[in-house]
């Protein structure tokens, strides 16, 4: 991709981009991109994400990929929100500091409400802290900062991820009992974590994968899993993928040689050239739950911040991720489309059907 204005744009018009905003700070060394996808629901919700980059095109296009995610992902859970995402170029463990994360939280603030900032890879609860210091359009708080704060969202992701690996498991087995079923992880970060946990509790016979060898036999110890090499978790047959790092590990070239009967995953971005790879699994029979569907539960918390609502809101709407998901697979039966293309049709109703109203 060329970094042109008109390349740019073209982009932003091929996937529906209202804005992109861009705060280049040599002070304080913050070189950092805001997405907004669409608002027609709402205003645009997205995680700071912090990665070393290699180019800025590499960080405009996950910034816009992101963005119109958590529009669909909004949608289709019935949330009045809109998609966005703020990416930092940069990496986190060295170069994050709390003046870089204030003077984003200062440029947030000057887009005067139209993005909220939540967490995403690369930034902590303690940096939302930094980034709410000035501004008040963040999400994903704790409590002890927030009154309404839901702190930890890791749990709420979990919880839809689990949800959503139940209604596959109810449609292709007649049953949504997980017990006994052959689950791999792939990622052991905190969402992961909490999955293996209550996959385990519901004797799940569950295998861990994560790049950083130490941690994945650390977390295979402690829930009695079995541990997989990262390089060969497609080797291996299961009745459940379920990608819990970053994205792109579901692609053409994967989904060829994969052994498993499901995806599902709290991974944002999960396939990698979306239509090509959904395509093939869905000629492959593997049922696929859209990540931006079941991974929602992080998203639903914030959002039941926003409105003060309480947690058992919160788990009442994640809890509903069982019946969105059936209602995919069944519009993707019905229609003979992938569960991608039905998923995607389910959101854009409701953005059309509610910018009629907005009109």
């Amino acid at each position: 991709m060329s970094t042109s204005q008109n390349s740019i744009f073209e982009l932003m018009s091929q996937s529906g981009h209202q804005n992109l905003f861009f705060c280049n700070d040599e002070l304080v060394g913050l070189k950092a991109i805001v997405a907004i996808h669409d608002t027609t629901l709402g205003p645009a919700i997205g995680g700071v994400r912090m990665l070393p980059y290699e180019t800025t095109e590499e960080a405009i296009e996950d910034a816009l990929r992101l963005s119109k995610a958590i529009t669909y992902k909004s949608a289709i859970t019935g949330l009045n929100l809109g998609g966005g995402s703020a990416v930092i170029i940069g990496n986190s463990r060295l170069d994050k500091s709390e003046v870089l994360l204030r003077r984003l939280g200062q440029f947030i603030e000057g887009l005067n409400g139209n993005f909220i900032a939540s967490l995403d890879v690369g930034t902590t609860q303690r940096d939302l802290e930094y980034i709410y210091t000035e501004t008040d359009h963040v999400a994903g708080l704790p409590k002890a900062i927030h009154g309404s704060g839901v702190g930890d969202t890791s749990i709420f992701a979990a919880q839809g991820v689990y949800f959503g690996i139940k209604a596959c498991l109810k449609e292709l087995y007649g049953s949504e009992s997980v017990a006994g079923k052959k689950v791999i992880v792939h990622g052991v970060g905190s969402v992961g974590e909490r999955l293996i946990a209550m996959l385990r509790e519901e004797n799940a016979r569950v295998y861990v994968s994560d790049i950083t060898e130490e941690k994945m036999l650390k977390v295979a110890a402690k829930y009695k899993a079995e541990p997989i090499p990262y390089n060969e978790v497609f080797d291996h047959e299961f009745d459940v993928y379920s990608p819990c790092a970053l994205g792109g590990t579901v692609n053409p070239e994967s989904a060829q040689k994969m052994q498993c009967k499901i995806i599902a995953g709290s991974a944002n971005n999960q396939l990698k050239d979306e239509v090509a790879t959904s395509t093939i699994l869905h000629e492959r029979g593997i049922l696929y739950a859209p990540d931006y569907l079941i991974n929602a539960g992080a998203l639903i918390s914030c959002y039941s911040e926003i409105q003060n609502y309480g947690v058992d809101h919160t788990e009442f709407v994640i809890k509903n991720i069982y019946n969105a998901t059936r209602d995919v697979l069944k519009k993707s039966k019905e229609e003979n489309i992938s569960t991608f293309e039905a998923a995607n049709r389910i959101a854009e109703k409701r953005i059309q059907d509610i910018k009629k109203i907005k009109r």
